[in-house]
């Protein structure tokens, strides 16, 4: 895994606890946490494919 996939992924987590904490307080900040937490998905899922792809050039080349 890409670090830059992992760590977007903590991110992630870590934005989702936050998220769940901040409307269980009763606190509408939780809407940028869930915003937070869509974007670091996006982009670990983003370093994840790119990874995948260029082991998948690789192979087919080699």
């Amino acid at each position: 895994m890409p670090r830059t996939a992992l760590y977007a992924s903590i991110v992630f987590v870590l934005a989702v606890a936050a998220a769940v904490v901040s409307f269980v307080q009763g606190n509408w900040l939780g809407v940028v946490w869930v915003l937070m937490a869509g974007v670091s998905s996006n982009i670990a899922w983003f370093y994840l494919r790119r990874e995948r792809l260029a082991k998948a050039d690789a192979a087919g080349r080699g």
